[in-house]
């Protein structure tokens, strides 16, 4: 889908890791802009957060706490779906094109880095081949991730390093795209990408790493105790059990493991805040490529004041001058 015609009214991007806030500075900022007489709209770059029925564990705002303001790509998905970037990336451009063409700012919030990279630059994912992907899954149950990831080394070496051997969905994806295309996709940012939208404010929370950690901990604890557990048994019903990217999600893979005996209650939080805090430095990494990304402390008592004066001077660059 081609990009919206140039124009003043930007592309708001809040990112950053998990934990720091992405959800209250979006819901601020935009009752900032409309007490200003101006529209804006929430859309979901959380790839979790598209699934319905994954609430307590992605942190979802439930949809009576929206403040009026419309929200877009929440519980889009069951359980069973696979969650790609392909699928994602057309859906979310669509919408927020039809939101610029109605004059109000669309709000892309959430940390996973390569579903909001393929919103915000100008990058290309391929599709996907059943037939192909089936024969690749079928290798993967069978021999296990070792065999394939020997192949996806010798075709895409740099893909191979960032995926890691034991990580079979995401070295499955890598073939076929190699095997589909006929050349390598590292899935990293290129140097320089290319924004889609012009004016793009990309705006990113930061907090020191001793308080994230402090308050990823604890943010796990408190999902258990609003019922993760509950929740994840609610879903087997509904085929999580068989969802090829629900299941691992960081948090219902262990609260899974301890329905099922698998693991004590302790240990499902004690490795859901390990896996928590890997996946928070790995946020961090992506991020902090972005070109032109302003970063905020996420704790700044003038940070939606902030957020907003680099949302004007993206709209009103001329009165910078």
């Amino acid at each position: 889908m081609p990009a919206p015609a140039l124009g003043a009214t930007p592309l708001v991007a809040v990112v950053g890791p998990t934990g720091t806030g992405k959800t209250d500075l979006s819901l601020a900022l935009a009752e900032a802009l409309r007490a200003r007489g101006r529209a804006a709209e929430v859309i979901n770059a959380d790839a979790m957060q598209l699934y319905r029925g994954m609430d307590i564990g992605t942190a979802k705002l439930p949809q009576s706490d929206w403040r009026g303001i419309p929200h877009h790509l929440f519980d889009v998905l069951d359980v069973t779906d696979e969650a790609t970037v392909a699928r994602y990336q057309p859906e979310a451009r669509a919408i927020i094109a039809d939101i610029l063409d109605r004059g109000a700012v669309p709000i892309l919030v959430g940390g996973s880095g390569l579903y909001v990279s393929s919103v915000v630059f100008d990058l290309q994912f391929p599709g996907t081949d059943p037939e192909l992907r089936a024969r690749l899954e079928a290798e993967l149950a069978e021999h296990g991730p070792g065999m394939l990831f020997q192949r996806l080394a010798a075709v895409d070496p740099e893909a191979a390093r960032r995926i890691g051997p034991t990580n079979g969905r995401r070295i499955v994806r890598a073939l076929e795209v190699a095997e589909l295309t006929g050349t390598a996709v590292t899935g990293a940012l290129p140097d320089k990408p290319t924004p889609w939208h012009h004016p793009t404010v990309l705006l990113g929370l930061a907090a020191p790493r001793d308080e994230l950690v402090a308050r990823l901990d604890t943010r796990v604890e408190r999902m258990w105790e609003q019922g993760l557990p509950a929740e994840v048994e609610r879903l087997i019903p509904q085929g999580i059990d068989d969802g090829v990217t629900a299941r691992r999600a960081i948090g219902y893979a262990q609260a899974l493991s301890e329905v099922r005996g698998e693991l004590t209650r302790a240990d499902a939080i004690a490795q859901t805040q390990q896996l928590t805090r890997r996946y928070a430095r790995r946020q961090v990494s992506w991020f902090k490529r972005y070109p032109g990304i302003h970063w905020l402390d996420y704790d700044d008592p003038q940070l939606v004041d902030a957020a907003l004066a680099l949302v004007d001077a993206a709209e009103h660059p001329a009165a910078d001058r």
